[in-house]
């Protein structure tokens, strides 16, 4: 009868663990949800702010497998925000 009892402790703490477990992985899921969602919009921005030429280039990196720019550095995604009648002389001058 004891060995009876025992089983049932263990099965009822290692439902209590997959509860748990269930739990995390949910919240986990949520959280990558939600920014699945804002990488999704933040890439529809990027879009929309890219010149032809940025979306060319990207789409033969794409293709070839290339995982970044070879001619760009990995920041020019911020330059993008900045309107294309300035091409940002600025950040040139204060880094020589």
């Amino acid at each position: 009868m004891p060995s009876y009892h025992n089983q049932d402790l263990v099965k009822s703490h290692l439902m209590y663990a997959v509860r748990e477990e269930v739990e995390v992985l949910k919240e986990q899921i949520k959280e990558l949800i939600e920014r699945n969602s804002q990488l999704e919009q933040e890439n529809n921005l990027l879009k929309t702010l890219a010149s032809p030429e940025q979306l060319a280039q990207f789409q033969a990196q794409v293709q070839s497998g290339s995982p970044s720019a070879p001619t760009q550095p990995p920041g020019t995604g911020a330059q993008q925000s900045t309107p294309p009648t300035q091409p940002a002389p600025q950040s040139s001058g204060p880094s020589a």
